[in-house]
């Protein structure tokens, strides 16, 4: 009974440490007055004047661009290279993944000088360009890694079962394997998409003086002062992200549910 009370009383405090500042963030957004620590009233002011600020907004659509982009294509190019890595030996394999978890443990201020010096050395002058290549860059190796486990789970026997039963490899792929690693598949869509959104280092160093990302233009209206716009627009990123995270938490638990019921009627 001790024991679990400790536990409980645990975990609250570590919620409490994780979501005290979010929330006091998402009250402030509604405080009538610019200050951080007085309540002065409630207010939606800020909310529309953030809609109003041609920066804000700007920044907000280059940001999404970038993020649904790069989300898509590194989504893409890792369940390309998780379905060739699963046709491999296992040694060759683990060599390929330990590889590939490099870039997640290197620092982003390394990533971020690295690519840009790259891009440099290259000829490609910094811009959207440079910006979108720097995030599918980053987020590919996070895609394999949500996408990877799915392909463990699977059966191994389940590709040449498809087809013997008269299935193409290319149909195989697309009515078998892809339906089976979806959820993979999703959760690597949602993480390289809130990553992508989350970036400053890397697109501090890339992205050049003619284009501006949110986190870039939050961290220059912070240098002069913390603007209440600020505190609107991370609520309502907070808000969205919990959303697609509550979504596809749902939809996982359905699917996992259906394979249940699926296997109680065979039974």
């Amino acid at each position: 009974m001790i024991a679990r009370l400790g536990k409980n009383i645990y975990m609250i405090l570590i919620f409490l440490f994780l979501y005290a500042p979010v929330a006091v963030l998402i009250v402030f957004s509604f405080n009538k007055t610019r200050s951080r620590a007085v309540w002065g009233g409630f207010t939606l002011e800020w909310y529309r004047k953030l809609f109003q600020n041609v920066d804000i907004l700007r920044a907000l659509q280059v940001t999404l661009i970038v993020a649904v982009v790069s989300a898509l294509v590194s989504t893409v190019i890792a369940t390309i290279t998780c379905i060739g890595l699963n046709s491999l030996n296992r040694r060759l394999r683990s060599l390929i993944m330990n590889v590939t978890y490099i870039p997640n443990i290197t620092p982003d201020l390394v990533t971020g000088v690295s690519l840009m010096l790259l891009f440099y050395f290259i000829g490609l002058k910094t811009g959207f360009a440079t910006l979108l290549l720097a995030h599918i860059a980053f987020n590919i190796p996070y895609a394999i890694l949500s996408i990877s486990p799915k392909f463990r789970q699977l059966d191994r026997n389940l590709f040449e079962a498809a087809l013997d039963l008269g299935c193409k490899p290319r149909q195989a792929i697309i009515r078998v394997i892809l339906p089976e690693i979806m959820p993979g598949i999703v959760t690597a869509l949602i993480l390289t998409f809130t990553l992508s959104i989350d970036d400053f280092v890397i697109s501090y160093f890339t992205a050049g003086n003619q284009v501006s990302t949110l986190a870039i233009t939050i961290y220059s209206m912070a240098r002069k002062s913390v603007n209440p716009q600020i505190n609107a627009l991370s609520t309502l990123m907070f808000l969205t992200v919990l959303v697609l995270l509550l979504l596809v938490n749902i939809r996982t638990t359905r699917d996992l549910r259906d394979k249940q019921n699926q296997g109680d009627l065979r039974k």
